[in-house]
């Protein structure tokens, strides 16, 4: 019982970040613009990694800010050419998530505790809740656009 209780969890945070996938997978069908930006310590789960390769290749552009762990293999023609990676070294290192949805011209952006990875969907408490205060949005958009100018 225990067993099935910790695959209903996984299922139910792993779908919330899916469906996001998918959001965007549609706007791109539609012709319009859609992009993905996450910056977080980890992403080695393997359902987010896939659906984050079919994004890439419904023409979604996907960029990941990393710290650690990551599994994704940027730039593989046919399967990765429109996600990019880049890591945060140094005197940037900091634990902050923060993911970014373009949802057809109205950006969606959590922030949060997770990471993309087995154990935090499994078997941690984590928590990712929507930014709904413009002022704080916009100053999110700018750390995440300096990063990815870097």
């Amino acid at each position: 019982m225990l067993l099935a209780h910790r695959q209903a969890v996984r299922m139910r945070r792993a779908a919330d970040f899916l469906r996001r996938v998918l959001v965007e997978i549609a706007h791109a069908a539609a012709g319009h613009h859609a992009r993905i930006v996450l910056k977080l310590n980890a992403i080695v789960d393997v359902a987010v990694i896939e659906a984050l390769y079919r994004a890439s290749n419904a023409g979604v552009d996907i960029d990941l800010i990393v710290r650690g762990a990551c599994s994704i293999q940027p730039g593989v023609p046919g399967v990765s050419e429109r996600i990019r990676v880049r890591s945060i070294i140094g005197e940037f290192l900091e634990h902050s998530r923060i993911w970014s949805f373009e949802n057809g011209g109205s950006r969606d952006l959590y922030i949060g505790s997770a990471d993309l990875m087995d154990r935090n969907l499994d078997r941690r408490v984590e928590a990712v809740v929507p930014v709904e205060d413009h002022d704080a949005g916009e100053r999110l958009t700018e750390i995440v656009d300096l990063m990815l100018a870097d």
